[in-house]
């Protein structure tokens, strides 16, 4: 936001400066509604910067004025369009979920959980100040000093201004004036470039202290999160149901798939070789020591911490020689047995080597002693087996895999691994993941690339919003400026009177477009 204060004084034609006070490089003002702070500190420093690589400036600045008008005409169309959906919308015509726009950019990468308030408030301070920067450096540029930069509460609004002799700017061409008008607008957008890049490179930059993308590691687990029993800070996972994983992201997304591919039992049929991944042998003789129940209608109720499992008939392989997804229709019973999940994990899968499998004709490698079970997944639940091992485990130099390879789940050299039934999508969003490891036994360094990728991210989305907001025709605005700079002066077969109605026009018709779609926006997240 830009402020062209009147620091002069008139007599006769000519302007006369204010006389030269002592130097003050901090002053503050305090009302019922309004305090400011106001830093002086900088002015020198900054005017002599932009008069030394001035012509560098004026070029870096000019493209910013293309950028920022181009970001003006479209952020009116968005909330013209807005404001045309929810017309229609209270007219009975438009539906509330058909909008291709939204105002998602306000609120875009927001997260205002407590323990993101703090990342908010910094990157919120970091991209005020390079936007503020960027109005005293291309004023710097131009010749025009800055008087100061304030920060100021307005009720409860937060906000920043860069203040300028307001006599200086009217002497400035048009193009000159519109270069110090865009350059905050122009300053973000770059920002929004920096914080890419830097996201980007992250991994390269931290290479000589951290691995990225080889497995995530924990680092925070919620007390309130269905496995604070199981995983623990500096934890390190390696697969989700066999499917290995190697970072934050792909844990998120290979759960969501998880969990669309969650169907209820069917009984009467047997499992095709994809859904035998999660069906195991299990001798006779757990079985007949399990408890039996009935299963009616998908419900099924086993006692305590047991889990109920359903025979399924294992698909004849000399079936699929077409490529086809035959089955076996051979019945199996309704009978469900109630097992321990921990000793279940422990036994081999029924379709773990599908190449010994179709050896043997059979879409199983159980023997005659035992039989193929699969657990019983109601919908919304979740069946998967995480595995994962301890980062102390794997820096005292233990193998990852025991001598036994064919072993499955327990313990497994580092490795180990334990069932998690329930909502998958919840359990995913209840631990803090990290793709990167340190190197050194070091783990407070553990952080240190979540902290920077978490600023980065906020960094970006917030400089976003602040130029995406200051592109509205709206008052007290950066759009307000620009506006008015590009219709005074290119539009010169207007009259002067004319100008200023448009202006008037456009940015009472902005402000309380965006003053509507916000009380909108707030009344529905409410509601």
């Amino acid at each position: 936001m830009m402020d062209g204060r009147r620091g002069g004084r008139r007599r006769g034609d000519q302007t006369l400066l204010p006389l030269r006070r002592p130097a003050r490089h901090f002053s503050h003002t305090v009302s019922c509604w309004y305090c400011d702070f106001k830093c002086m500190a900088f002015n020198e420093l900054l005017f002599r910067l932009g008069r030394r690589h001035s012509r560098i400036l004026r070029v870096w600045f000019s493209i910013g004025i293309g950028f920022s008008l181009a970001a003006l005409i479209g952020a009116t169309v968005i909330i013209l369009c807005e404001m045309a959906k929810a017309t229609l919308l209270y007219a009975g015509i438009g539906r509330s979920g058909d909008s291709s726009f939204g105002l998602s950019f306000l609120t875009a990468g927001m997260n205002m959980s407590p323990s993101s308030m703090g990342f908010l408030c910094l990157s919120s301070f970091v991209c005020v100040m390079v936007h503020e920067f960027g109005h005293a450096l291309a004023a710097a540029s131009e010749g025009v000093q800055m008087e100061y930069i304030a920060f100021f509460f307005a009720l409860v609004f937060p906000g920043a201004l860069v203040a300028f002799n307001d006599a200086s700017l009217q002497l400035l061409p048009g193009l000159a004036s519109l270069r110090i008008y865009c350059a905050g607008i122009w300053h973000n957008a770059a920002f929004c470039g920096v914080c890419t890049l830097a996201l980007f490179l992250l991994p390269l930059i931290l290479s000589p202290l951290y691995i990225h993308g080889e497995s995530p590691m924990v680092l925070d687990v919620h007390s309130m999160s269905p496995l604070s029993g199981y995983l623990s800070p500096y934890d390190v996972i390696h697969s989700l149901d066999e499917f290995r994983v190697y970072t934050a992201e792909e844990w998120k997304q290979k759960l969501t798939v998880l969990t669309k591919q969650t169907p209820p039992l069917s009984f009467g049929q047997s499992s095709g070789i994809a859904n035998m991944r999660k069906s195991y042998c299990v001798p006779h003789y757990l079985i007949e020591k399990s408890i039996h129940v009935p299963f009616t209608g998908y419900e099924t109720y086993c006692p305590n911490e047991l889990f109920a499992f359903a025979p399924i008939t294992c698909p004849d392989m000399s079936k699929y020689g077409d490529g086809g997804n035959k089955t076996n229709h051979q019945e199996s019973g309704e009978t469900i047995h109630c097992l321990n999940a921990k000793d279940v994990i422990k036994l081999r899968k029924c379709a773990h080597d599908p190449v010994q499998a179709s050896n043997n004709n059979s879409g199983c490698l159980c023997s005659e002693d035992e039989s193929c079970l699969m657990p019983v997944q109601m919908p919304g639940l979740g069946w998967v087996e995480i595995t994962y091992s301890r980062l102390e485990c794997l820096n005292h130099g233990r193998s990852l895999f025991s001598e036994n390879q064919h072993a499955i789940g327990g313990e497994r050299g580092c490795l180990q691994t334990f069932v998690f039934v329930g909502d998958l999508i919840s359990m995913a969003q209840s631990i803090h993941l990290t793709s990167y490891q340190p190197r050194l036994s070091m783990y407070f360094i553990a952080y240190l690339p979540d902290l920077l990728e978490r600023f980065f991210t906020c960094s970006f989305h917030v400089s976003m919003v602040l130029a995406l907001l200051n592109s509205l025709p709206v008052f007290f605005l950066d759009g307000e400026s620009i506006l008015e700079a590009t219709l005074l002066h290119y539009f010169g077969f207007l009259s002067s009177r004319m100008k200023q109605s448009i202006v008037r026009c456009c940015l009472y018709g902005g402000t309380v477009i965006c003053a509507f779609l916000i009380l909108r926006t707030i009344f529905v997240s409410v509601s």
